[in-house]
């Protein structure tokens, strides 16, 4: 569910016109839906509550969309905070969400993030390769503390809506492999600067079958079990997140209750406390792109381009991951017409959709680019010199930029020309 439907005015989100933002912020813009970010966040940690697990940690994934409002209405919530940064971590602590509510993760964590970590007192920092382990606890040494440290393992689980966002085989660069992690988790609990507390897996994102998070999760369970076999402390089993979200031509995703169910059955009696990082399940409905159309360029042999002021820079799902976004005109139209929906970027890859069949569309008409609240913003970049576009947060009647569209000149300020140039 979410909370973008047709009013009197067309497409609105809670009870502001979509055309109303656009015509007072400019197009285009990313829009969030506060009642939606909230009603997914509940859903998901009450699902699991309601399936008997207690207490988990809901750390929701900030890659997905950062823009520190969002992370504040989450965190005020309840919500902790998955990263995979020092900036990211950053992004967390000014939202409010206390270090003892983050999760810092990453493949290449470099040596002053990791102090930065220690020293706001993260909940766990998931470790993903010895020689990273061996750099954490190189670090602790050096502040004087122990580090928490949970180990992020490879289960060797093939999962995912596409092969760039699957992490879970062993192929993958995420994680150790699952027949050293019990070796390597003894060795760090042997070490005087460093405190293991649990283990981790993320086998993918935009997952629409339960099965591999079944099997992933049994495997992790057996590890769990082995450690505690040998006379090893763990607290925590960090699931991490990847429940898939309706793209609108993707499967059916289970709902999160049918996920929290099967968590359930597979951890049942297991003395851990669990961890969660979701991310797009929470934000993805959440947010729509609102684009204003430039003009529709068509070829004699009948090919359209509906040309929009939008590009892949701003959305670049589509270019990246061949991803598919449901494609809303703002205002109702009525009739039929088969577009390649592009923008001004000078790519071909600049190709949001081909042979699209769409509602006749105009200069000036606006559409919305749907379920693009998660990995929208956040992957945009200002490729083409073009402005990082606006967000906007709305709360029932009312909105507020939460992140303005920078100037031209501000954009070229960061700029530095060397005085022998």
């Amino acid at each position: 569910m979410n909370h973008f439907e047709y009013g009197p005015e067309g497409l609105a989100c809670e009870g502001v016109p979509l055309a109303k933002i656009a015509a007072e912020v400019g197009t285009p813009v990313y829009v969030y839906s506060r009642a939606t970010l909230e009603r997914h966040f509940t859903v998901f940690r009450d699902a699991l509550v309601e399936a008997g697990v207690v207490d988990p940690l809901v750390a929701y994934a900030v890659k997905a969309n950062s823009n520190v409002a969002v992370l504040k209405v989450l965190g005020d919530l309840g919500a902790g905070a998955d990263t995979v940064s020092e900036g990211e971590v950053r992004r967390a602590l000014a939202a409010g969400i206390p270090g003892e509510r983050i999760v810092f993760s990453g493949v290449g964590k470099k040596r002053d993030e990791i102090a930065f970590a220690l020293k706001v007192g993260v909940a766990e920092i998931n470790v993903e390769s010895e020689p990273e382990m061996e750099l954490i606890a190189s670090v602790a040494a050096e502040l004087g503390v122990r580090a928490k440290i949970a180990f992020r393992v490879n289960p060797d689980v093939a999962a995912g809506g596409h092969a760039k966002i699957a992490t879970g085989k062993s192929e993958n660069k995420f994680g150790v492999s699952f027949a050293e992690a019990a070796r390597l988790y003894a060795n760090a609990s042997n070490n005087a600067a460093l405190e293991p507390i649990g283990v981790a897996c993320h086998i993918g994102s935009q997952i629409v079958d339960l099965e591999p998070m079944r099997e992933a999760f049994t495997k992790m369970r057996g590890l769990v079990e082995k450690l505690i076999g040998e006379s090893l402390s763990v607290e925590r089993l960090d699931l991490g997140g990847g429940l898939g979200v309706p793209y609108f031509n993707h499967p059916e995703p289970p709902p999160p209750a049918a996920f929290a169910a099967m968590v359930a059955e597979v951890t049942k009696g297991l003395p851990v406390k669990l961890a969660f990082e979701p991310g797009r399940v929470i934000a993805a409905n959440a947010g729509v792109m609102v684009s204003e159309v430039i003009h529709v360029h068509e070829r004699p042999e009948g090919r359209k381009f509906l040309v929009i002021d939008a590009a892949m820079n701003d959305l670049v799902r589509p270019a990246m991951y061949d991803a598919f976004h449901d494609i809303r005109p703002v205002q109702p139209k009525s009739g039929e017409s088969v577009y390649d929906v592009v923008g001004p970027v000078c790519e071909t890859g600049d190709t949001f959709t081909r042979d699209r069949t769409l509602p006749p569309f105009g200069p000036g008409d606006l559409v919305a680019f749907m379920s693009a609240g998660a990995y929208g913003s956040a992957m945009a970049s200002e490729y083409n010199t073009r402005p990082l576009i606006p967000e906007v947060l709305v709360d029932g009647d009312r909105y507020a930029v939460i992140r303005k569209r920078p100037t031209y000149d501000e954009m070229l300020a960061r700029d530095l020309v060397p005085d022998w140039v």
